[in-house]
């Protein structure tokens, strides 16, 4: 192996991670490639050992005094970490806000066709956004047939999903929130 080997340019940028020639600290703390205790020496000598091992010499810590650092294979180690990266993505759950829009004069069966879509959204653990758009001169009977309709949809959602936020006026908009049950 080449002492004056470096990661490619794409892995340093990931990892950010000092090794070899890279290590300029007077002392390290140095640690065997099973995990041993080395002992604190210079970085040159430290570099002589992995040398003479056929590995790489990595910076474990900076923060420590003096920095510890290891004697490993970095490329089966950038390699682990890239699969512990992918492995807690694959784990991570994205949660999307779907948005369905109302008007106040909906008639009742397209408002069941929607109520039915949210139950689709929040089944699939998806959070609603339910907009209703007031135009002209609609906004007048925002709190009696506007709170009227969204309150309707809130009964027939409410044993199914959890209601986030209840029913506020923004502008010419009635919004509500709602989430699957925790």
């Amino acid at each position: 192996m080449d002492s004056k080997r470096k990661p490619k340019k794409g892995a340093q940028q990931e990892i950010r991670v000092r090794i070899n020639d890279d290590i300029r600290y007077p002392e390290v703390r140095l640690l065997g490639p099973e995990g041993e205790q080395l002992g604190v020496m210079s970085s040159a000598k430290a570099r002589q050992i992995a040398l003479e091992q056929g590995l790489d010499l990595v910076e474990i810590s900076d923060k420590a005094s003096p920095p510890v650092c290891r004697v490993m294979n970095f490329d089966k180690y950038r390699y682990e970490l890239k699969k512990k990266q992918q492995e807690a993505k694959k784990k991570q759950t994205v949660v999307e806000t779907k948005e369905v829009k109302f008007r106040p004069k909906t008639e009742d069966h397209d408002l069941d066709f929607k109520i039915k879509n949210i139950l689709k959204f929040v089944e699939k653990k998806n959070k609603v956004k339910i907009t209703m758009q007031f135009r002209g001169r609609e906004i007048v009977h925002a709190q009696t047939v506007g709170m009227e309709a969204i309150k309707h949809i809130a009964d027939a959602l409410r044993e199914h999903c959890a209601i986030i936020q209840e029913p506020t006026m923004e502008g010419r908009f009635m919004i509500m929130f709602v989430g699957p049950k925790p």
